[in-house]
């Protein structure tokens, strides 16, 4: 029994390190160092623990985001989509908040910290995922209070069995009384009750935390099974969190695939999602993008570029107008 009660231990420890590895990647997400800018505008590179509230700091294309700030200069676009799930980078400019943990485009942002540390929005979801694998469910409750009952009736029997084997058994009476009354206890031993529950709650929040589903407590965790009708957000829920080309609108003298090729050749040069689904639906046709030349690309507005002696636009509809006013 000594034996069952250890090994059970043991599973919930591998449980609890392995749900674990989900929070450390969350707390990845985050770099672990900084581009401090002082007031003289040089830039040193200082740990993310060593920043404060206030502090300037320069975000390179590519980098993620340290901590939560508010950006002062420069434009950029930000790839949200681990608080959101949209897939499309939403555009920056001074005055914006950016949330740590998000990656920063292909522009240069400068920002000032606003919350650091366990402040930061990426902080707070961690605690909330601690959290809720600590936190015990209704149903915990009343399996604790079960064993408490369980585990004196199992001894009584166990003690009765001796006591009528000892008795009315067989010789050696001593030794098959021993036997049963172990035999007893080991059967019955409620090891699987008061382990079952929290084991399910740490791998199943685990588990959510790594799909990107957070649970707030145990007792959400449990009522969920009663639930007949669910609510969800479309983008990166019930889509696939990245966009796809579907369909093409071609003016007369057009074909499809020749204005898709020469959409594509251009967003080929450029990684914001949109662009690289243009990119996909070409290749999808097993045709390859065509050189490029001029390449230009406004953050946040679009880019632009020539192919094949064609000049090619990819931008928003406000700032397509101002190349194509009867577009």
């Amino acid at each position: 029994m000594v034996a069952l009660v250890l090994l059970g231990q043991v599973l919930e420890l591998r449980a609890r390190a392995a749900t674990g590895n989900a929070i450390r990647a969350l707390l990845d997400l985050t770099p672990k160092q900084a581009h401090r800018v002082g007031p003289d505008g040089h830039e040193n590179d200082v740990a993310v623990e060593d920043v404060v509230k206030g502090d300037r700091l320069r975000i390179r294309p590519g980098e993620s985001v340290p901590v939560d700030g508010l950006v002062i200069s420069g434009t950029s676009s930000i790839d949200e989509s681990m608080i959101s799930g949209e897939p499309a980078p939403v555009a920056k400019k001074p005055g914006d908040p950016v949330t740590g943990g998000t990656i920063n485009g292909t522009g240069s942002l400068e920002i000032e910290a606003q919350a650091v540390g366990s402040d930061t929005m990426l902080a707070r979801i961690v605690k909330m995922v601690a959290a809720a694998q600590r936190s015990r469910a209704p149903i915990q409750t009343v399996a604790d209070r079960i064993s408490g009952w369980f585990v004196p009736l199992v001894l009584a029997i166990s003690v009765l069995t001796f006591i009528v084997w000892y008795v009315t058994g067989p010789a050696p009476r001593f030794g098959h009384a021993l036997l049963n009354a172990i035999s007893v206890l080991i059967i019955a031993c409620p090891c699987a009750l008061g382990l079952a529950t929290p084991m399910s709650i740490m791998v199943g929040t685990g588990r959510g935390a790594r799909e990107g589903v957070l649970v707030r407590n145990a007792e959400a965790l449990q009522a969920l099974d009663k639930v007949d009708t669910l609510v969800v957000d479309k983008t990166g829920t019930l889509t696939e969190g990245h966009p796809r080309l579907i369909g093409l609108d071609v003016t007369e003298g057009w074909q499809d695939t020749d204005v898709l090729r020469l959409a594509a050749s251009v967003e080929a040069q450029s990684q914001h999602p949109l662009a690289q689904a243009v990119v996909r639906a070409l290749k999808d046709r097993h045709r390859d993008p065509a050189p490029v030349s001029d390449f230009a690309s406004q953050p946040g507005l679009g880019i632009s570029g020539t192919v094949d002696g064609h000049q090619v636009e990819g931008s928003k509809n406000g700032y397509l107008m101002q190349f194509c006013p009867d577009f």
